[in-house]
C-alpha cells in the first residue's frame, strides 16, 4: 500500500469503539477467549476494523487453541507489516495493518504449515466479510 491512512487521534476514536481504540492504537491485547473471532468458523476475508483492507482469509484460519483468532499467513505480502516489540520485559513481533498502521496482534514461528508461523490476531481488530477471496 503506498499511502498510509492517518488519522488524528480524535478522528480514530470516532471509528473505533472503546475496545477498538484500546487494542489498534494504544497497543492493548484482549482477554483469550473474549473476542468474537476466536471461535468463529465461516468462510470470508477478515478485514482490518480500522481501514477496511483485507487482511486473512478464512482458509488460512486455525484453532491454535489460545483463546484468539490465529492465521498461518496474511492474505497477501503487502497487507500486514511487523516490527519488534519489546513491551512487557520480553521480545515479540507485533503486527500491523499495512494499510492504516492499526496494532492487529503478534506473529510467532509455533504455527502449522506450510511456514510454521502463528498470527495471533486479537477480534477487536478485525471486520468479516462473507465474501470469499
Amino acid at each position: 500500500m503506498a499511502d498510509k491512512i492517518r488519522k488524528s487521534e480524535q478522528e480514530w476514536r470516532t471509528i473505533l469503539s472503546v475496545e477498538q481504540f484500546r487494542v489498534m492504537r494504544s497497543h492493548g491485547t484482549e482477554r483469550a477467549f473474549s473476542g468474537c473471532y476466536w471461535d468463529h468458523h465461516d468462510d470470508g476475508l477478515y478485514l482490518c476494523a480500522g481501514c477496511g483492507q483485507s487482511l486473512f482469509s478464512s482458509r488460512a484460519k486455525f484453532d491454535s487453541g489460545t483463546g484468539w483468532p490465529s492465521f498461518f499467513e496474511p492474505l497477501t505480502d503487502g497487507a500486514i507489516e511487523t516490527r519488534t516489540d519489546r513491551q512487557w520485559f520480553m521480545v515479540r513481533v507485533e503486527v500491523h495493518c499495512a494499510g492504516c498502521d492499526g496494532h492487529l496482534g503478534h506473529v510467532f514461528d509455533d504455527g502449522p504449515a506450510p511456514d510454521g508461523m502463528r498470527y495471533c490476531i486479537n477480534s477487536a481488530s478485525l471486520d468479516f466479510s462473507g465474501i470469499d477471496d
